[in-house]
């Protein structure tokens, strides 16, 4: 059974508490493991603290810190297949694509691993003889780290390697829904020689494990990524002993399409873009926004080859796309759908759960598109996270601009055109952190990771991913001391001009 891991020890939750894992795909148990309560992670949070105050990782050399994440890196190479089959069945979805994620953790912690070693500080020109002016960056200390399910490995890995590398320690808490690989994680990072105390793992729900994460005084930062009521929760606690936060909340995100795109190009990306991993991406591009003059041949070829993508388990032959996560969110989906069909939107394709005796075990929904959706709409503003398309059309470049941040969240977007100059000018001008232009979806680790507006606070990934997990100290020395004079000495004589 899956536990607990404490202080550099394996243990079952205090309270005895368990929770079973079951695949999206099929419903058949994966595992049963340990489901923590506060007190649990009120014990992890000393252990981390106790860690940090010692020094036993925060001391230890920065490029010894980055050796460390290189071993980390190697040896989730040499537990690939491990590493995916254990994606593979909490989130239900396709090996190849769990496999994908493993390389894409291994880069990160090589990313980190080569930064962390190389982050050694500035020196400042003063402008005063006989002074020296150094800015250096130190742990921020104590971090809970919060993550998701739909890509679990993935997020752990962009919040554990950066906050290792700069010598922080944490409690990570897992999405209750795909514990697995952060499990296995830890088994690695002590292989890889970790400290004791320095990662701790919880494992369960927010309402029962999560709450002392943000509200505990001796957190130093909370790092989340899921949705915006959540985040919003993390950092009122946050408040009140002003902890450090790092937030990425999701996105509604555009997909700007001109009708000089190339039209194969085009339809391909916002497949991809919309229906990966069943649309279960804080970044998918469900927002197409299309020129008008080119709507009906996009839209009518995306229609065609969207009720084509096959569904399936993960070791189905010929499958294209998995299960949602769970039945309470494929609820959701649902609803959505059925709310903007209310609102007025057509619907294209899907909108129906499938009946494929095959699928009848597992949490399923169908590739859906909403056409004809207006502003107004809520299902244009809501994030559905799931295998659904919504459709708008523009008529010039402003208005394509104008609908394109007409939004509360801002992680990421993406404008198709033949003309480099629209593509320029649309990307400088949409309000969002990541902007792909004629391309959706790609990042690499140096490249800053993060939104605008709901979407979040900070930035993981890049240079600015290492800086959430430090704090930045100014050391003034004086090579020359002596008296300032500004004040007479004590031996002086009043009124004596002295």
């Amino acid at each position: 059974m899956g536990q607990l891991y404490i202080d550099g020890a394996w243990a079952d939750a205090a309270e005895g508490g368990t929770r079973e894992i079951r695949s999206p795909a099929d419903g058949h148990l994966v595992a049963e493991v340990s489901e923590a309560t506060a007190k649990d992670t009120e014990r992890a949070i000393g252990a981390a603290r106790a860690a940090f105050d010692d020094g036993r990782w925060s001391n230890v050399p920065a490029a010894e810190r980055g050796l460390l994440l290189l071993r980390v890196a190697d040896l989730l190479q040499r537990d690939r297949d491990r590493l995916a089959r254990a994606e593979t069945d909490d989130t239900g979805k396709r090996v190849v694509e769990s496999e994908i994620d493993m390389d894409d953790i291994t880069n990160c912690f090589r990313w980190f691993g080569h930064l962390a070693a190389a982050a050694d500080g500035r020196l400042v020109e003063t402008g005063v003889p006989d002074a020296r002016s150094k800015v250096v960056h130190e742990p921020v200390g104590v971090c809970s780290l919060i993550t998701p399910w739909n890509y679990p490995l993935l997020q752990t890995a962009w919040k554990v390697a950066p906050a290792l590398g700069a010598g922080c320690t944490f409690v990570l808490k897992p999405s209750e829904l795909t514990p697995h690989t952060a499990i296995i994680l830890m088994e690695l990072l002590a292989e890889a020689g970790v400290p004791d105390g320095v990662a701790n793992l919880v494992l369960g729900a927010g309402a029962t494990a999560g709450g002392p994460l943000s509200t505990d005084p001796r957190v130093d930062l909370v790092s989340f990524t899921g949705g915006l009521a959540t985040g919003k929760v993390l950092m009122a606690n946050a408040a009140a002993t002003v902890k450090k936060v790092a937030l990425e909340l999701g996105g509604k995100n555009p997909f700007v399409c001109f009708a000089d795109a190339d039209h194969e190009t085009a339809v391909d990306n916002i497949l991809t873009g919309i229906f990966l991993h069943s649309g279960q991406v804080c970044s998918a591009g469900a927002r197409l926004v299309v020129e008008e003059t080119a709507h009906d041949r996009i839209v009518d070829d995306l229609v065609e080859r969207a009720r084509r993508i096959r569904l399936g388990g993960p070791d189905e032959e010929g499958t294209e796309t998995g299960a949602l996560i769970s039945e309470a969110h494929r609820d959701k989906v649902e609803a959505y759908v059925a709310r903007g069909v209310a609102e007025g939107a057509v619907l294209r394709c899907g909108g129906e759960r499938p009946t494929e005796e095959r699928l009848a075990n597992g949490w399923f929904y169908p590739p859906t598109i909403l056409d004809r959706c207006t502003r107004d709409m809520s299902v244009v503003h809501d994030e559905s996270f799931g295998p659904v398309l919504t459709v708008e059309t523009f008529t010039d470049l402003d208005e394509a601009v104008a609908i394109g941040n007409d939004t509360e969240y801002g992680l990421s977007g993406a404008v198709f055109s033949a003309d480099t100059g629209v593509c320029e000018e649309v990307a400088a001008r949409l309000r969002h952190g990541t902007v792909w232009i004629n391309d959706f979806g790609p990042y690499v680790p140096a490249a800053e990771w993060g939104g605008y507006g709901h979407s979040g606070v900070g930035r993981e990934l890049g240079r600015a991913g290492l800086a959430e997990y430090q704090e930045t100290k100014h050391i003034w020395t004086n090579t020359r001391p002596g008296p300032t004079g500004w004040f007479p000495s004590s031996t002086s004589t009043p009124g004596s001009g002295s």
